[in-house]
């Protein structure tokens, strides 16, 4: 066993968090409970970065379980949970991971996981992915294929697919209706108000709470922010998306008029520079701002600094920066995942499909990544079907089927009104 970690000895702490999850996960483990003994993954090297949380450690179990060798790092910097770390590690799990690494300590973990070679890599943000492209090469051509948990790398690999240079296939774990509507909606939603209480222990209510970008993940936070009984705005760039804001009953406005207004703002867009000096210039004295995208580059921090006068952490996960207008403004997690720096992450009953969708996504390569063409794939309507199926069952719920006449019906085209 090779790895490192920040303290073997949070390990018993880290076990106590696994079971939590584990106990609220019940899809993962149904799914780990039918191929523990055909092991499908058997002498599949799974090379894993993917945030180090308790719901993770439980996937890291079952692709374990299935007959795979795992060795994993974390997909950011600051999510990483130094006792579930432990816990794997103590498990016999190859894994460099602790919370508050540098860029290079980052990257460096990633590179240990790709020394045993991956057959199959499971990747959240396409990090990995790239440096096995760009360092690499000649290992990526061996890989089955991988794939992608969230929506910035799903989409940094479809460009990077369309121009020709994606060596072996991608699942889009993230585009499958059991990830991308439960998950990002839900899960992001719940967690990031979650890491905003925790690092502010603010009120919500008659608050002006700002989304940029009303995707999946900020229709979340609207909707979670809105039931806490603040007032919310979005912006956008995309007329449709800004158009389902409004009828959803928010405001729009952009960004440079919602800076004026807002009392909390959070960013869920996937791009850069969507915050920036200009617009931090015009917040409210007491403005809190924090990313709930993937990567820290959503607000411009640098020009933060530039007009910056002092800066001191207030709360953890709360630095004040004090502008030489003489107005304060609280920034979050760095400008990182706040729901994951500030807080735990999802709740382990949403993560349960998401990462049934990994689990069932490494089976699929396995069975078929050497006849793949070196595009991105989405998840089948039969695995999303069956996992949104096992968590209804799981849940004591059933639904209706049809009939075989309404299945013939279905696809009739002779009959009219």
């Amino acid at each position: 066993m090779t790895g490192k970690i920040k303290d073997i000895n949070l390990a018993d702490a880290g076990y106590l968090k696994i079971e939590w999850a584990e106990a609220h996960m019940p899809v993962l483990m149904a799914l780990k409970k039918r191929y523990q003994d055909s092991k499908p993954l058997k002498g599949m090297r799974i090379s894993g970065c993917l945030h180090v949380t308790k719901e993770t450690a439980v996937l890291v179990r079952t692709l374990v379980a299935a007959g795979a060798q795992v060795a994993w790092s974390g997909c950011n910097p600051l999510s990483t949970q130094d006792d579930v770390a432990a816990a794997l590690f103590s498990d016999g799990i190859h894994i460099w991971a602790w919370h508050g690494l540098s860029t290079e300590e980052f990257y460096w973990c990633i590179e240990k996981t790709i020394e045993q070679k991956p057959t199959l890599t499971l990747d959240d943000g396409a990090d990995l992915v790239f440096t096995l492209h760009n360092r690499h090469p000649e290992l990526a051509k061996q890989v089955y294929g991988g794939s992608e948990e969230t929506t910035t790398g799903v989409h940094r690999l479809r460009a990077m697919a369309d121009d020709g240079k994606l060596l072996y296939p991608m699942l889009a774990v993230n585009d499958a209706e059991t990830k991308w509507d439960f998950d990002n909606v839900y899960g992001t939603g719940q967690s990031s108000i979650d890491g905003i209480l925790r690092a502010t222990s603010i009120l919500y209510a008659g608050k002006t709470f700002v989304v940029a970008g009303y995707g999946h993940c900020g229709k979340g936070a609207a909707m979670r922010a809105k039931g806490m009984g603040a007032n919310v705005i979005a912006t956008e760039v995309k007329a449709t998306a800004a158009l389902k804001a409004i009828l959803d009953g928010y405001r729009v406005m952009p960004m440079d008029e919602a800076a004026k207004v807002g009392d909390i703002f959070i960013t869920a867009t996937g791009m850069k520079e969507v915050i920036v000096g200009k617009h931090f210039e015009k917040m409210k004295d007491g403005a809190i701002v924090c990313n709930t995208g993937h990567y820290d580059c959503e607000l411009n921090l640098k020009e933060l600094a530039e007009i910056t006068v002092s800066r001191k952490e207030v709360r953890p996960n709360c630095v004040q920066y004090t502008l030489k207008n003489g107005r304060k403004i609280y920034v979050l997690a760095e400008g990182r995942l706040v729901n994951l720096v500030a807080a735990e992450g999802h709740p382990s009953e949403v993560m349960d499909m998401s990462f049934a969708n990994q689990f069932m996504g490494m089976i699929w390569l396995t069975k078929n990544g050497p006849s793949l063409e070196k595009k991105v794939y989405d998840i089948s309507e039969e695995q999303d079907q069956e996992i949104a199926r096992l968590k209804l069952q799981t849940m004591g719920i059933s639904i209706d089927t049809l009939t075989e006449e309404q299945i013939k019906y279905k696809t009739a085209y002779d009959e009219g009104t």
